[in-house]
């Protein structure tokens, strides 16, 4: 019994970091997931991990003093780890909002807890089609396996890097752009030609209103091209999306 306040101040410590990088994560970040239901997963995920991190948190639950300061630390490699996740995640809500914007849907909108407020209709499933396919291909485990490797690149107590960090989370903003333009590619082609030719009727017949006539043409080519694609598209992502997991923390 002497040695639980040390347990606990090491549980604690562990929790700090896996709590808030799973309050970040896709899927388990969700405000469709209850918080108590969140908090239940975060705890429990944490006491799996308790027999592989105990020993690399047990030294750190000693130092009672710098306790604060350690929590403070954990807590920020934890939102460092999850916010780089999510922001390569964006590409799928960023391709989504892409082909909305190619087949004349981006005005219609549906809320989306994951940005905080509206986004586009196709933007929203693409992104819980994604999450979906990430989950039955166990991508999911790469993310808290990122956790656990997590603590060797940043032992306890302390802090990334800040210019190392900034650095990184541009990079991955912009790999998450350039893959969200690979993902929409063949609908941002579609558009392209589609618009063109629409502009080479307009100037043919100037008198008749080309882009109101042929909108509802222009929607269902639109998602009979998307509807093709989308297999594709959603492998390609889950394919990437695992690539960056294993070139990060492999």
């Amino acid at each position: 019994m002497q040695s639980l306040p040390a347990d606990l101040t090491a549980f604690l410590i562990l929790f700090a970091r896996v709590g808030t990088v799973l309050m970040l994560l896709p899927v388990f970040a969700e405000d469709a997931v209850p918080p108590r239901v969140r908090l239940l997963i975060a705890f429990g995920l944490s006491a799996g991990m308790w027999p592989i991190i105990a020993p690399k948190v047990s030294a750190a639950a000693q130092l009672d003093g710098a306790l604060p300061a350690i929590i403070i630390a954990e807590v920020m490699v934890g939102l460092a780890i999850g916010t780089i996740v999510k922001i390569m995640f964006s590409a799928a809500t960023m391709a989504g909002s892409l082909v909305s914007l190619q087949v004349g849907l981006s005005s219609v909108l549906v809320s989306d807890p994951a940005v905080g407020g509206m986004s586009p209709l196709l933007a929203r499933f693409v992104a819980v089609a994604a999450a979906v396919v990430c989950m039955s291909l166990n991508i999911h485990h790469m993310w808290i396996g990122s956790i656990v490797q997590s603590y060797g690149a940043f032992p306890v107590g302390g802090l990334p890097p800040a210019e190392d960090f900034a650095r990184l989370a541009v990079q991955v903003t912009t790999d998450a752009t350039s893959l969200a333009l690979s993902l929409a590619a063949p609908l941002i082609v579609y558009g392209i030609l589609f618009n063109v030719a629409l502009g080479l009727a307009a100037r043919v017949a100037p008198s008749i209103q080309v882009f109101f006539i042929v909108q509802p043409l222009n929607l269902l080519l639109g998602l009979a091209l998307f509807a093709t694609v989308l297999g594709v598209v959603l492998s390609t992502f889950a394919e990437s999306m695992a690539s960056f997991m294993q070139a990060s923390w492999g």
